[in-house]
C-alpha cells in the first residue's frame, strides 16, 4: 500500500468515526435538524449521496416542524434549534451565499433571535444538499425540483444556481436531446449496493448457528433438501473474455442441496410467505399470501378483518398469520391506497416499495429491527464490497465504480417515510430502524429474489412476493426445477432440462438450481436482466457457453 492509499484509508476511517458520533448524537437528540445536516455532509464526503439526501430531507421536514406550531413535533424541533440561534453562524450553514444571513435574523420583542427565521435559512441549506446529492445519484427531476424550491427562498444563492446549470448539462448529455420541461428529466439513478460498514445486522450466514436455524425451518417445506454453503461464479459488471475459460472466479453463498434423490415432477419445496405485495387497489387477492380469494358466498372461507373491512384474507390461517406477524401495525391506518394502480412504467417499482412496506409493518408489530425480521434476515442482497464502491479521489485514480442499486427520491426516501408516518411511527425517534441505509439494504435483498405475477388482463406485474427459502436455491439458466406461485411457492423437479433436453430429476448431493428470469430468452437478454436485478452479468455454465459460441461465429 503506497502513501496515497494509506492517506485515503485514514480519511475514510476518520469520516466513518465522525458518522458514528453524529449517529449517536441523533439517537439522543432525534429532532435536532442541524445534526442531520452535519451527518448529511459526512455522507457526501464518504460518497453516499443517497444517504446525504435522506438526512437533508429529514432536516427539511424538521424546518417545517419548527415554523408551524400545529405540527406534531413542533415543540421538540423548536427547542432543539433554539440552541443554535446565538453565537456565530454554524460552519454547516455558512455555504453558498448564506454567510451573514444570521445577522439579519429579526429579533422578537424580548430581544431573542427569531427561531423560525433560522429554520427558513436552514431550509435553504437543505435544498442545497438535496439538489446536489440527488444530481449525483442521477435523480435529475427531483434534484431540479428541490433546486427550484431553494431558489424561491434565496433567488441569488450561488450553489443552487450552479447546481441548476449542472442538472441541465447532465440531463442533455444523458438523454442526448434538449430539455424543454422538468418532466423530460430522468428521475432514477444508481447508488451503492453493499453491506454498509456500520451495518451490524447482517448475520454470518455460513455459521453453524445460521445453518441450524435455516435447516430447522426448511425441514417442513423441503424434507428432502438441506441448506449448505455453495460455490458460485462471480457476477461480472461488464462483458469479459473469460466466457471460454474453464476456470473462473467463484464466491461462497448459501444454496439448497438434495439429500435424497428427487424424481422428475416431484415437489422439491412448498413455501408459504407473508412478504407479499399487490399494487391493484381493488383486486380479489388475499392480503396475507397474495393468493386468489375464494368465491364469495355464505360458505366462503374468506375472512374480513373486523377492524378494517376492506382487508380480506383467503382463509382463517392467513388471517391468524397476518394478525400474529404484521397486520395490527397497518390495520385501519389508511395505507391501502399508497402505490396502488400505478402507471405501467412504475409497476415493478411499486411492488418493491410495497414489499418494503410489508417488512416495515412486520418489524413494527414484532418489535424488531427491520433487518432482523426472520423472513428477510438471511437473504443475500448481491452486495458489492464497500472498498469496490468507494470513489478514489487521488491524482492517479481510475474511472469511478459502477454502482448497481436502482434509486429514486420518491421510492427510497419520501414514500417509505410517508408510509411510516401513516403507521403512526415517529420517523425521527425511530431513526435506528428507519434510516435510508436500512431501506436500501432491504431493497437490495428484494431485487433479484422477489417473484412476481403478471395480470392476464394487461400483462402488468401486479403481485409480488419474497420467499426466503425459494431464493436460497441459486439461479442457473439451466435449472433443474421449475416453480409455480399461487398462495404457496412450489418448486418441482424438471421433467427435462433446457440444455440438450437432458433428463430431469435430481440426485442426492446435487444443488437445486432455480431460475429467477425467463430462461428461454437469448443469453444477452438474460445477462442484461441479471445486471439489473443481481448487480452483474450471469456467469452460469450455459451463459458462458452460449456467449462464447456467439463470439466465435464469423460473419458471412
Amino acid at each position: 500500500m503506497d502513501e496515497s492509499e494509506e492517506e485515503f484509508d485514514s480519511r475514510i476511517e476518520s469520516l466513518l468515526q465522525k458518522r458514528q458520533s453524529l449517529t449517536n448524537a441523533l439517537l439522543d437528540r432525534p429532532y435536532d435538524l442541524v445534526l442531520y445536516i452535519q451527518r448529511a455532509l459526512v455522507y457526501a464526503d464518504l460518497a453516499y449521496p443517497d444517504l446525504a439526501a435522506g438526512d437533508a430531507y429529514r432536516a427539511l421536514l424538521l424546518t417545517d416542524e419548527v415554523r408551524d406550531e400545529s405540527f406534531e413535533y413542533h415543540e421538540r424541533a423548536f427547542e432543539a434549534l433554539t440552541n443554535y440561534v446565538d453565537g456565530p453562524l454554524l460552519d454547516v450553514l455558512d455555504h453558498g451565499s448564506l454567510s451573514g444571513s444570521q445577522s439579519r435574523l429579526p429579533e422578537l420583542i424580548d430581544g431573542a433571535k427569531d427561531v423560525p427565521a433560522l429554520a427558513s435559512l436552514t431550509s435553504v441549506r437543505c435544498y442545497q444538499i438535496l439538489s446536489l446529492n440527488l444530481l449525483l445519484c442521477g435523480c435529475l427531476k427531483s434534484a431540479f425540483n428541490f433546486c427550484e424550491r431553494g431558489l424561491a427562498l434565496s433567488p441569488q444563492n450561488q450553489e443552487l444556481l450552479y447546481t441548476r446549470g449542472y442538472i441541465q448539462t447532465v440531463a442533455e448529455r444523458r438523454t442526448r436531446k434538449p430539455i424543454s420541461s422538468v418532466n423530460d428529466l430522468p428521475d432514477w439513478g444508481m447508488v451503492r449496493r453493499e453491506v454498509y460498514p456500520w451495518n451490524s445486522y447482517e448475520p454470518n450466514r455460513f455459521s453453524d448457528e445460521s445453518l441450524a436455524f435455516l435447516n430447522g425451518e426448511l425441514a417442513s417445506m423441503a424434507p428432502k433438501c438441506t441448506v449448505q454453503v455453495a460455490k458460485l461464479p462471480v457476477l461480472l459488471g461488464q462483458p469479459s473474455r473469460t466466457d471460454g475459460y474453464n476456470i473462473i472466479p467463484t464466491c461462497s453463498q448459501l444454496g439448497v442441496f438434495a439429500k435424497e434423490d428427487i424424481a422428475p415432477g416431484e415437489d422439491v419445496l412448498v413455501e408459504y410467505s407473508l412478504v407479499t405485495a399487490n399494487n391493484r387497489l381493488k383486486e380479489s387477492i388475499c392480503d396475507a399470501c397474495s393468493g386468489e380469494l375464494p368465491p364469495l358466498g355464505s360458505d366462503s372461507k374468506a375472512i374480513n378483518c373486523p377492524d378494517c373491512h376492506d382487508t380480506v384474507f383467503c382463509d382463517q390461517n392467513c388471517f391468524e398469520q397476518a394478525q400474529n406477524l404484521y397486520h395490527p401495525a397497518v390495520c385501519d391506518k389508511d395505507v391501502d391506497s399508497i402505490a396502488k394502480d400505478p402507471d405501467a412504467r412504475e409497476a415493478d417499482e411499486t411492488l418493491h416499495l410495497l414489499l418494503l412496506a410489508r417488512v416495515l409493518a412486520m418489524a413494527a408489530h414484532q418489535g424488531k429491527h427491520p433487518l432482523d425480521v426472520n423472513q428477510i434476515k438471511y437473504i443475500w442482497g448481491d452486495f458489492v464490497s464497500s472498498r469496490t464502491n468507494e470513489i478514489d479521489l487521488s491524482a492517479n485514480a481510475g474511472p469511478p465504480p459502477d454502482w448497481t442499486l436502482p434509486f429514486s427520491f420518491a421510492y427510497n426516501i419520501e414514500t417509505p417515510l410517508h408510509i411510516l408516518e401513516k403507521m403512526d411511527i415517529d420517523i425521527y425517534s425511530t431513526l435506528a430502524g428507519h434510516d435510508v441505509w436500512v431501506f436500501n439494504t432491504l431493497y437490495s435483498k428484494f431485487r433479484g429474489t422477489a417473484s412476481a405475477r403478471k395480470n392476464p388482463r394487461d400483462g402488468r406485474p401486479d403481485v409480488a412476493a419474497v420467499h426466503p427459502f425459494w431464493c436460497l436455491a441459486n439461479h442457473d439458466c439451466d435449472p433443474n426445477v421449475t416453480w409455480e406461485w399461487g398462495g404457496r411457492m412450489v418448486l418441482k423437479a424438471c421433467e427435462k432440462r433446457i440444455v440438450n433436453d437432458a433428463p430431469g430429476g435430481i440426485k442426492a448431493g446435487e444443488e437445486i438450481l432455480n431460475h429467477y428470469c425467463d430462461v428461454t430468452l437469448p443469453v444477452q437478454q438474460r445477462r442484461e436482466w441479471a445486471r439489473g436485478s443481481l448487480g452483474g452479468w450471469c456467469m452460469c455454465r450455459r451463459c458462458r457457453r452460449e456467449a462464447s459460441d456467439t463470439d466465435n461465429i464469423s460473419p458471412d
